[in-house]
C-alpha cells in the first residue's frame, strides 16, 4: 500500500514557474513507477508526465515538453514535478500515481496503469 500527497500548487502568472512535489509512504518508494496527470474542468484526466522507478527514463505530454521536468529524489520518497513557462491552459488540478513496476526504466502514460492516487493539488495560471 502506497500513500501519496502532492503539495506546491497554487496561483501563478502564464511565463511563472511552480514546483509540484509528491511524498509516497512506505519503504519501497524505489519500486514504483511514477506519474502526473492533470484534469482541467469539464475536461477528462490527462497524462503529463511519467519517470519510471530507477529515474533513467522519463516521458512527456507532447504540449509540455521543453517546459515541464519529472524528478525523483528516491532516498526522499518524493517526485517531483518542475513547472516553467506556465500558460493558462496548465491550469488543472494535478495528481501523482504510483505504479509497482517490474522494470527500471519503463515509463506508464496510461493512468489504467496506475494503482495508487493522491487527491491532488491545485495549479491555476493566470494570463
Amino acid at each position: 500500500q502506497v500513500q501519496l500527497v502532492e503539495s506546491g500548487g497554487g496561483l501563478a502568472q502564464a511565463g511563472g514557474s511552480l514546483r509540484l512535489s509528491c511524498a509516497a509512504s512506505g519503504r519501497t518508494f524505489s519500486s514504483y513507477a511514477m506519474g502526473w496527470f492533470r484534469q482541467a474542468p469539464g475536461k477528462e484526466r490527462e497524462f503529463v508526465a511519467a519517470i519510471s522507478r530507477s529515474g533513467g527514463s522519463t516521458s512527456y505530454l507532447d504540449s509540455v515538453k521543453g517546459r515541464f521536468t519529472v524528478a525523483r529524489d528516491n532516498a526522499k520518497n518524493t517526485v517531483y514535478l518542475q513547472m516553467n513557462s506556465l500558460k493558462p491552459e496548465d491550469t488543472a488540478v494535478y495528481y501523482c500515481a504510483a505504479h509497482a513496476s517490474h522494470f527500471d526504466n519503463v515509463c506508464y502514460s496510461r493512468g489504467a496503469s496506475y494503482e495508487y492516487w493522491g487527491q491532488g493539488t491545485q495549479v491555476t495560471v493566470s494570463s
